[in-house]
Parts: structure tokens; sequence; C-alpha cells
């Protein structure tokens, strides 16, 4: 239980500079996605006749392809929801596992054939989230506090 709690909220301290860094990497990335999701969200009747299921999550037992507003509801879920907890860093590498994964989709099954340019911005994505993941949210973060609280933080 206390791995859990420390992989969840992580008491490392880091710099007041790196701090700030990660804080306005969050906002701006995590802001980026955020208006992609609502982008999403506000079109939800259109998109979803035309959404892609590359995973055949939608249809129970359709073939892989189909339309699906399931893939179309988890997309908005990865880019909404994770997307604010990722910015205040709420369950910071919680929220951003669906982000990941949701790039990865994008990168490798949805945009896979295309040419690069298309599919470039969901890389950028991609990078940038795992290396936040792996950087961890700072010191400015809800999950700092939280640390701070259990005991696992100074």
């Amino acid at each position: 239980m206390r791995t859990v709690l420390r992989f969840l909220f992580p008491a490392k301290s880091c710099s007041a500079k790196a701090s700030g860094i990660l804080l306005a990497s969050r906002m701006i990335f995590g802001g980026l996605l955020f208006s992609h999701g609502i982008a999403k969200w506000s079109n939800f009747d259109t998109m979803s006749t035309m959404f892609p299921d590359p995973l055949g999550i939608g249809r129970g037992g359709a073939p892989l392809g189909v339309v699906s507003s399931a893939s179309l509801s988890l997309a908005i879920f990865g880019e909404v929801i994770c997307s604010l907890g990722f910015i205040v860093g709420a369950f910071y590498r919680l929220a951003l596992i669906p982000m990941i994964f949701t790039m990865c989709i994008a990168f490798f099954v949805i945009h896979g054939a295309d040419p690069f340019a298309v599919k470039e911005l969901a890389l950028v994505y991609l990078a940038i989230f795992v290396l936040m993941y792996i950087a961890g949210p700072g010191n400015y973060s809800v999950d700092r506090l939280i640390a701070k609280k259990i005991g696992g933080g100074k």
C-alpha cells in the first residue's frame, strides 16, 4: 500500500525552477489537449457517426474499425477529464495513462498509414506526456500537497 501511495503522490521534492517549468508545461500541453477534447465533446453527435473504433470496443463483436461513440467517449475522457487532472497535478500519473494511450492509438493506429505531417502532432503529445510521466508533477501540484499530508513530503 505504501508503494502505491508513493507512486501516486511522489514525495520527492524538486527545485522551484524545475517545478515552475513542470507547472507551465502541464498548463500549456494539458490546456491544448483539453481544448482538443472540448471540440470533440461539442461536436459529439456529428463525430459519433464517423469516429473510428480501432480496438472494436464499441459494438460488441463488430469488425475492427467500425464507427463507435464508445471510442469517442473514451477519447474525450482522456482529453478532457484526464487533462484537467494533469493540469492541476491531481492523480497525475493515473491521469497521464489514458492520455498516453490515446496518443499511441492516434499515432500508431488511426494515422498509422498517413504521412508523417498528419500524425506529427500525436507524436509530439505522446513524447511530452511520456516525459512528463517520468518527471512527475513537481512541487506545485495537488499530488505534492497530498504527499505532504500523508507524511511522505517535506
